[in-house]
């Protein structure tokens, strides 16, 4: 009885807003592992509740973040559409060590440079980890948008790391969503991976 209370007490004390991100987070990205089109539709909604609730815990990069999200999901959406040859729909490919290179270094300036400014001139939390886990969080988005394999490890990478902050910030709702998203992001990678395998066998058995 106790255990149910608790439940109930935990599903009235949750942030609405907050709940429908998680909801339509799930679903996004469950559909991003099956390479469904609709995973930018219902991003847009995860993303722009998620600039409302970053911005009620002060964590100012994330809060950032999401509304930069909802911009390029814009842009995912049509690279996924047409972003193949002659305007086609676009297939799973692998990022080039130069691209992801330029990316890290990017990375890096980024984290440093916002982590400097949100701690001396805002009332960040968490300054330098929430501006580092926002510029791995970019490289995945963008890798994401071109439909590149390796989004699936930043993914991966990134999550580990937001489920301890949201956890640390008492947003257990957002944490249970990372944590799923680090499964899903398991299973983006294995499917992603059979389907570019698939892709590269294709034209091989078509020239036998």
């Amino acid at each position: 009885m106790n255990v149910l209370q608790s439940i109930v007490e935990a599903l009235q004390a949750m942030n609405v807003v907050e709940l429908i991100g998680v909801v339509t987070g799930i679903v996004c990205v469950w559909l991003a592992a099956k390479q469904n089109i609709w995973t930018w539709p219902i991003g847009l909604i995860s993303v722009g509740m998620y600039v409302f609730v970053f911005y009620d815990a002060r964590l100012y990069a994330d809060m950032g973040l999401n509304a930069f999200y909802f911009v390029t999901s814009l842009y995912g959406w049509y690279m996924w559409l047409y972003g193949g040859k002659n305007d086609s729909e676009r297939k799973v490919e692998r990022v080039s060590k130069k691209e992801m290179t330029v990316l890290l270094a990017l990375g890096l300036v980024f984290t440093l440079s916002l982590g400097y400014f949100l701690d001396n001139y805002t009332d960040a939390d968490l300054s330098y980890t929430d501006s580092a886990t926002t510029a791995v969080s970019l490289i995945g988005y963008w890798m994401m948008a071109k439909k590149q394999l390796e989004n699936w490890i930043v993914w991966l990478v990134v999550d580990v790391v937001y489920v301890g902050v949201y956890t640390y910030k008492d947003l257990y709702l957002t944490s249970f969503l990372y944590f799923v998203f680090l499964l899903l992001s398991i299973k983006g990678y294995i499917d992603w991976k059979k389907d570019l395998v698939a892709l590269k066998q294709a034209p091989a058995e078509a020239n036998a």
